[in-house]
């Protein structure tokens, strides 16, 4: 059974090329457009990996994160931030929320794949 990955990000283009090449890893995608509908998601499918934006309506991905961490039922799903946000101050609350990992926009298509790989071992 392939893993499964939630893509929470309201940047339509991203969602297109990140959903694609996740796709083409072989990895099953779902996808959110804001905080609470990640959330609702992840609960309902307890995704491996959520690639969490860190600017979204409704929720953002610092509450996102918190509230998954906060969840023990959802100890087991990872979490990469993934986002334009790159300050250190930012990379730090997000590691420290509990993120898995953090990625700044723009990244490499080949570093989100190695990243994805390494987290979901």
């Amino acid at each position: 059974m392939s893993k499964k990955i939630l893509i929470a990000d309201d940047e339509q283009n991203i969602v297109i090329s990140v959903e694609f090449l996740m796709k083409r890893e072989g990895y099953a995608v779902s996808v959110a457009a804001d905080g609470d509908e990640a959330l609702a998601k992840i609960r309902a499918d307890k995704p491996d990996l959520v690639l969490l934006d860190v600017m979204m309506p409704k929720k953002n991905g610092f509450e996102v994160c918190q509230e998954v961490r906060g969840d023990p039922a959802l100890a087991e799903v990872r979490i990469l931030m993934l986002t334009a946000r790159g300050r250190d101050t930012e990379v730090a609350k997000g590691l420290a929320l509990g993120a898995d990992g953090y990625m700044t926009k723009p990244f490499s298509t080949r570093e989100l794949v190695e990243k994805v790989r390494e987290l979901l071992g």
